[in-house]
């Protein structure tokens, strides 16, 4: 995360990418990318041989959670008291944005940066899809519809199917453009700019048609929900609040027009963070005549296509080998991505979000004071002792990568052994294996580049 995790915006922050490097590795790093490899490999061959039927059955399976607990979580009062919630955070940081200084400490970054992006993840995983309820541009939508009495769900306009998931592809990338890109992007006037634009499409876009706008266009909802599919919560086909295997819980994700653009934005952007900060790329890119925004749009635009044309390909090949070619294959496949794009994100982002977590919420205490006076009396400071611990951040980061990578690989099994012919099903999966493969290796070589 270069808006926050190099000297771009804080100088004083430390070098949250750097925490943990190659030389904290208990073993050389050559043979750590290649044992990575071969676990891949290995759990494929495995996989083969004692998961021949799939196993899971998606949004019909789960334990039902105790009666009172459903009852509460679908109750009115508990579901406006967590969308005023979200909405009292939203506007209280909002104070930072519209009446803060314009210098690097004002919270509004790590609140944009830090607690929403990045604390999507967590929140996610720990939670299932709460996001939809805290949203507060659904609340105030919501709201505007209460005072007009008019349902939520209608619209102006019917919303055609095949728009799927691409407006919030189109806004994760207008997202990780602005965080890793974007000049003066630690500039209040650029945040404010970008901010007031998300809120205008996405409420015009529920204007138009409805709240189903939400789910289909807001970056951030979408991808929240995308990582609530690897949290134990979930609803049953009848309704039921229900806890599951996480797994089980992914397989459950419908394959929608934009899908796998989605995931690509997200695995390609986190890649690309990765190898924007890498020594390399910056030594090439500061002794070209080109600029760096226009080298870092065209960087950010490959490593995303990348995703996409190399998943896509494998997706498609695997399904003529096995005898099964079907265009809707890369949507069918797609979840098996969402492990991958958590996996980068904790290996990237875990000490960033402790550290600046941290950092923001002292700041946010007072949201006007845009970070003075707050260090110094011996109140309020940042815990910093995760900094001691070098080596073993370096072995999760590595876990985090080959670990997204394996349960990718498991869950694209399951999917495999359903949809294609028993005697073609591990044949067929190769070029995944072979993308997957690629995906981890490439992963840690940009993770320990800078």
């Amino acid at each position: 995360m270069t808006a926050l995790g190099t000297g771009t915006l804080v100088p004083q922050l430390l070098p949250l990418h750097g925490i943990g490097g190659r030389q904290d590795l208990p073993i050389p790093f050559g043979l750590a990318v290649g044992g990575a490899a071969v676990a891949i490999a290995l759990s494929f061959v495995v996989l083969g041989l004692a998961w021949r039927n799939p196993k899971y059955r998606g949004d019909a399976s789960g334990k039902p959670l105790p009666a009172a607990i459903t009852r509460t979580v679908d109750a009115d009062w508990f579901r406006w008291l967590v969308r005023l919630f979200g909405l009292a955070v939203f506007l209280y940081a909002m104070v930072s944005l519209v009446f803060g200084v314009d210098r690097l400490t004002n919270p509004i970054f790590g609140f944009i940066y830090i607690l929403v992006w990045v604390g999507l993840v967590p929140i996610s995983l720990a939670l299932g899809p709460v996001w939809r309820a805290l949203n507060p541009l659904r609340t105030v939508h919501l709201l505007l519809c209460k005072a007009i009495r008019q349902p939520p769900s209608k619209g102006l306009l019917e919303l055609p199917a095949w728009v799927g998931l691409w407006p919030a592809a189109l806004g994760i990338f207008a997202f990780t453009w602005l965080e890793l890109v974007a000049p003066d992007r630690a500039t209040i006037p650029v945040l404010q700019g970008w901010i007031a634009l998300y809120v205008v499409i996405v409420l015009f876009g529920a204007v138009l048609f409805g709240d189903r706008w939400f789910s289909t266009a807001d970056p951030f909802e979408v991808y929240a929900s995308l990582m609530a599919r690897l949290s134990p919560w979930g609803r049953r086909t009848d309704g039921a609040l229900v806890v599951r295997r996480p797994l089980e819980n992914l397989d459950g994700l419908k394959p929608r027009p934009g899908l796998v653009g989605m995931v690509a934005a997200l695995l390609g952007s986190t890649a690309y963070d990765g190898f924007s900060n890498s020594s390399a790329w910056i030594g090439w890119a500061q002794n070209t005549d080109y600029s760096m925004t226009l080298l870092g749009t065209c960087a950010l635009i490959l490593f995303i296509l990348f995703v996409l044309v190399t998943y896509s390909g494998a997706t498609l090949l695997a399904g003529r080998l096995s005898h099964t070619t079907r265009r809707a294959l890369p949507g069918l496949f797609a979840h098996s991505v969402v492990p991958i794009v958590l996996g980068y994100v904790v290996a990237h982002y875990l000490t960033l979000f402790i550290l600046e977590g941290q950092r923001t919420l002292i700041y946010l205490s007072d949201p006007l004071s845009n970070g003075a006076n707050v260090f110094g009396t011996g109140l309020l400071a940042v815990n910093t002792g995760i900094t001691n611990h070098s080596g073993t951040i370096a072995v999760l980061q590595v876990l985090a990568v080959v670990g997204g990578h394996l349960l990718g690989v498991i869950s694209a099994h399951d999917r495999a052994v359903a949809l294609f012919p028993r005697h073609k099903a591990l044949a067929g999966q190769l070029p995944l294996l072979v993308v997957m493969v690629g995906y981890t290796t490439g992963g840690l070589l940009l993770l320990f580049s800078s």
